[in-house]
């Protein structure tokens, strides 16, 4: 057998005990700095206005203050919502190179099972 065994786990910022901030929200939040648009943002995700609308919204409804501003003008986004995506990343760089060192761990110790009886 060819397999790699492998510790898998998706990372997510949490916010009184609901999921607030993971890897599809920030780039939809890094899109939306980049493109100044909420819509342009999604077509580039290939999302809904609304899926992309509704994220905003939740995202900025959970924080109590916004993290995405829009007006006629466009969106732009905040200073706090710069920081956590900074705090984000650098955290999901942290989850990734512990999943990896668990799986290491997983290879050189692997669990003994007891021989079946027949």
């Amino acid at each position: 057998m060819n397999s790699r065994l492998k510790a898998d786990g998706r990372f997510w910022l949490t916010l009184d005990g609901k999921n607030f901030l993971g890897r599809g929200r920030v780039e939809l939040l890094q899109r939306i700095r980049e493109t100044g648009s909420i819509s342009k943002a999604a077509k580039a995700m290939k999302m809904s206005y609304k899926a992309a609308w509704d994220a905003v919204d939740a995202i900025n409804r959970a924080w109590q203050t916004p993290l995405v501003e829009s007006g006629p003008a466009g969106s732009r986004l905040t200073d706090d919502a710069e920081r956590l995506i900074t705090a984000f990343q650098q955290a999901e760089a942290q989850h990734a190179a512990f999943m990896l060192t668990l799986a290491d761990g997983l290879l050189s110790n692997p669990p003994r099972h007891p021989a079946r009886r027949v």
